[in-house]
């Protein structure tokens, strides 16, 4: 993953009150930002809208200029998911004379073919499509919430739907773990979760933040960065939310 200081770094201070709903199974509120849940709930928490594609059944991966910046798209019925470095954003489609374009404020997305514009307050970035990726799907992980893995070694983790679940595969899968969790960061706006286990002598931690993210091997694109630690080691990857 392409970390550079880019025109799209002021999108972060232009749009931070950009709201985007939350999204998953029912469950009980969410712990305050930053404050950690004083029990461990018996059903799955609500995750950001953020981390999801919507209705949109693939991911989009854009290469801009200038700074080499990376973006990630999902377009829905009426509206633009848009991911980069810095964070996530949901633009309403606009009426444009030719291509798509999405606006929001001074913040828009303009798609014609596999070239796009993207214009914020401070300039514009142009855009070259790259890969193409079909979003996971509970058909393809049933009773999987949010998904997340990474290389070197191959690693997955599953959150269930139903219950504070996860479960941690890695070894390329050839060892798996199930292991309850608690939320000790929720931050809906921001588009970033931390969950932890209840269990001290087997601890570890997961940080899922929403922002664009490209599988390290393929190059394959996704909205959110992972981060794992486990059993003193730490893994870097990418993730998705998984709706019904």
């Amino acid at each position: 993953m392409t970390h550079s200081n880019t025109p799209l770094s002021a999108i972060a201070l232009a749009v931070m009150a950009v709201a985007i709903t939350g999204c998953a199974a029912s469950a009980p509120s969410p712990a305050e930002p930053g404050k950690a849940q004083g029990s461990v709930n018996t059903t799955a928490p609500l995750l950001p809208a953020a981390l999801f594609p919507g209705s949109a059944e693939k991911f989009d991966a854009w290469e801009c200029q200038p700074a080499n910046q990376n973006l990630v798209t999902a377009v829905n019925d009426d509206n633009l998911r848009l991911w980069s470095l810095h964070g996530a954003w949901r633009l309403p489609e606009a009426v444009v004379a030719s291509g798509a374009r999405y606006q929001d404020g001074e913040i828009s997305f303009w798609n014609r073919g596999d070239q796009a514009q993207v214009e914020t307050p401070r300039g514009q970035l142009q855009c070259q499509q790259g890969l193409v990726r079909e979003a996971s799907t509970r058909a393809n992980h049933p009773g999987v919430m949010f998904l997340g893995r990474g290389n070197e070694p191959g690693w997955s983790i599953e959150l269930a739907h139903d219950a504070p679940v996860m479960t941690w595969t890695t070894a390329y899968g050839t060892e798996t773990q199930t292991l309850p969790y608690m939320v000790s960061v929720m931050d809906n706006e921001a588009g970033r979760v931390v969950i932890e286990n209840a269990n001290a002598e087997h601890f570890f931690r997961v940080r899922i933040e929403a922002g664009a993210c490209f599988d390290d091997m393929k190059g394959q694109p996704y909205p959110a960065r992972v981060t794992l630690t486990i059993d003193g080691e730490q893994y870097n990857g990418c993730g998705q939310g998984i709706a019904p």
